[in-house]
């Protein structure tokens, strides 16, 4: 199984950071990306795993996906 570093962040935060107010349920920093590893079989699999923590539902958005090179 492959390491995968998925860049995301949240765009009612980033509004809501926009418009100087707080969102409801997610920290102020949710409005910059954030890099999260994940073990998937591919790529795909990586955004499933993300999409289910981190679901776009609720406003999170991945802004890209690479593979980590094992040294």
């Amino acid at each position: 199984m492959a390491k995968f570093e998925v860049a995301l962040h949240n765009e009612e935060v980033r509004r809501c950071v926009k418009e100087d107010e707080r969102h409801r349920e997610f920290t102020d920093d949710w409005a910059d990306v954030h890099y999260v590893e994940v073990n998937a079989g591919d790529e795909q699999a990586a955004r499933d795993k993300i999409e289910i923590k981190y679901p776009s539902s609720k406003g999170f958005v991945i802004q890209g996906v690479s593979e980590v090179q094992e040294e």
